[in-house]
């Protein structure tokens, strides 16, 4: 029997508009030991946090959307951290739906490029951002946080243009009233 493969999650927002092209699925990955200063997402950064779930539980939530959805987007916590159950996901997502592939990663297109069993990743994706946040060279627009960071279109599915059009925050009101600020830019809605 073939041991299940389980990844450690922050939160999945099953409908965004600002975290790529179109409606998204977005998923948090839980665990960072980047610690970038200014981080918006620090509580993602404990790496016993969030919870655990089965890729294939994952993969079937994300699925159950997919016609309603453009493609998932995964951010974190840094995601490369969990590249075995990461890879897994983003296989099962990209054999069973039209769905296009967001990954955003703290580590530099260099850093990532070194990473063992990365390419069965990268062939997955469809778009990386890469890069630290980097406080001081916030720009925070386009889906960039820093103006550091770089974009890596790895297929056809979509240009530079396609992020500029991307709002830059949104307010999600689930249905038991909890408030949650998503995006690039949710900083500025929470003054």
């Amino acid at each position: 029997m073939i041991p299940s493969l389980s990844i450690r999650v922050h939160h999945v927002e099953s409908f965004s508009h600002v975290n790529g092209p179109g409606v998204r699925t977005v998923i948090w990955t839980q665990g960072c030991d980047l610690h970038c200063h200014g981080c918006f997402n620090p509580a993602t950064h404990d790496m016993n946090g969030g919870y655990r779930i089965e890729i294939e539980e994952l993969a079937d939530q994300i699925l159950s959307h997919s016609a309603q959805t453009e493609g998932i987007t995964i951010s974190g916590g840094e995601p490369l951290l969990q590249i075995p159950p990461l890879t897994a996901l983003v296989e099962l997502i990209r054999n069973n739906s039209k769905s296009s592939i967001i990954l955003y990663s703290g580590f530099t297109w260099g850093s990532i490029q070194q990473l063992p069993d990365i390419q069965k990743l990268l062939d997955n994706i469809d778009v990386l951002l890469a890069g630290p946040y980097i406080e001081t060279h916030r720009v925070a627009s386009a889906m960039v946080g820093s103006s550091n960071k770089t974009l890596h279109f790895l297929t056809q599915r979509y240009q530079e243009s396609d992020f500029n059009k991307v709002s830059p925050a949104e307010v999600i009101i689930t249905s038991t009233g909890e408030i949650h600020f998503c995006g690039i830019d949710p900083i500025q809605w929470q003054k």
